[in-house]
């Protein structure tokens, strides 16, 4: 028997999974809010109902995609805050 556990059972960490479940949450949520079904969004957006499905179901879609969707839910903007971290190489500059 073996017992699998999640890290973030234990500690609250970043993961790939965990960003990407936030992310279609957060696209499903505001999806709804807008009062939009799945179909609706892929004729807005030009992405196929199967890949809107798709992505909802278990986060699989092309990131171009992505930005097709962000577009009808007035999200686009927030692609630019990716990686604008500054990379700390050591204490004193940061």
């Amino acid at each position: 028997m073996s017992n699998k556990y999640d890290l973030n059972d234990f500690v609250h960490t970043i993961t790939e999974q965990n960003v990407l479940d936030a992310i279609v949450e957060k696209v499903k949520t505001r999806r709804k809010e807008l009062k939009l079904t799945q179909q609706d969004m892929a004729k807005r957006s030009g992405v196929s109902y199967a890949s809107i499905r798709r992505f909802e179901n278990t986060g699989e879609i092309s990131f171009t995609s992505l930005l097709k969707i962000a577009s009808v839910l007035n999200a686009l903007a927030d692609f630019n805050l990716l990686f604008n971290t500054e990379n700390v190489t050591n204490l004193k500059e940061y």
